[in-house]
């Protein structure tokens, strides 16, 4: 018997000419997936189609479940094609505007950026839209050439984002400075697109945070500096009568 505890067997598997002999399975972990199979409804492996040819063969408890299953599968299901659907930064013109920023479907949030080539910053918001994008792909970013949108437009007031929803503002970024300045990182624009509702950040705090800080605490020493360097004028000044 190969299975039999015999030194002899013992010597024959070691060489391979056995094969290693089976553990017993646990007792416990064979009563544990037995019952997660019992447990394991069979609307839980089939699909939306399937759910819809076999309504017949539940009962009014399994149909109730099904119907939340449902639910739940068809949320993940246009959540599916919402990802699909966007999940980059796509370039519009202006005659495209209306239909792919104001008349948006009005659940989803639409982030344009007007820009020029031509200017260092508009590339790098362009750059830093383009992952927002993709780790935002609930959201749609588009771009325009802001030539074919606006005419004579000014070079100061860009880069320009505007954040739509159901055909309204709800956020704008003009210029340079309202962007996040020329040092702009990734996770600054990140913040500020979900200060107006645009996206759902996994950020705890303003990554600008220190730097505004520390910008304010020098504020802070300038304006004593400033008032104690009065007050010492005030007194080193003759009293002429």
């Amino acid at each position: 018997d190969p299975n039999e505890d015999t030194e002899w067997n013992d010597v024959l598997r070691n060489f391979g000419i056995l094969p290693p002999k089976e553990k017993p399975k646990d007792e416990i972990e064979e009563m544990v997936l037995r019952l997660q199979k019992e447990a394991e409804k069979p609307y839980e492996r089939m699909n939306l189609k399937e759910l819809k040819e076999a309504e017949d063969d539940f009962d009014e408890a399994d149909m109730k479940a099904i119907e939340m299953y449902r639910q739940q599968r068809l949320q993940e299901w246009k959540c599916l094609q919402r990802r699909q659907k966007y999940g980059e930064l796509r370039e519009i013109s202006g005659e495209q505007y209306v239909k792919e920023v104001t008349n948006a479907p009005e659940d989803v949030w639409v982030i344009i950026h007007l820009y020029r080539s031509s200017i260092p910053m508009c590339l790098l918001v362009n750059q830093h839209l383009d992952l927002l994008a993709r780790k935002f792909p609930e959201a749609k970013f588009v771009k325009a050439v802001v030539n074919s949108c606006i005419q004579n437009y000014y070079d100061r007031c860009l880069p320009t984002i505007f954040v739509y929803k159901a055909g309204q503002i709800k956020g704008r970024f003009i210029g340079v400075a309202e962007c996040g300045g020329i040092n702009l990182k990734v996770e600054e624009l990140e913040w500020k697109l979900a200060e107006v509702g645009a996206i759902k950040t996994d950020l705890e705090e303003n990554p600008k945070k220190d730097i505004m800080d520390m910008m304010t605490f020098s504020m802070q020493n300038i304006s004593v500096r400033k008032d104690t360097n009065t007050k010492c004028s005030d007194v080193m000044k003759p009293n002429i009568t």
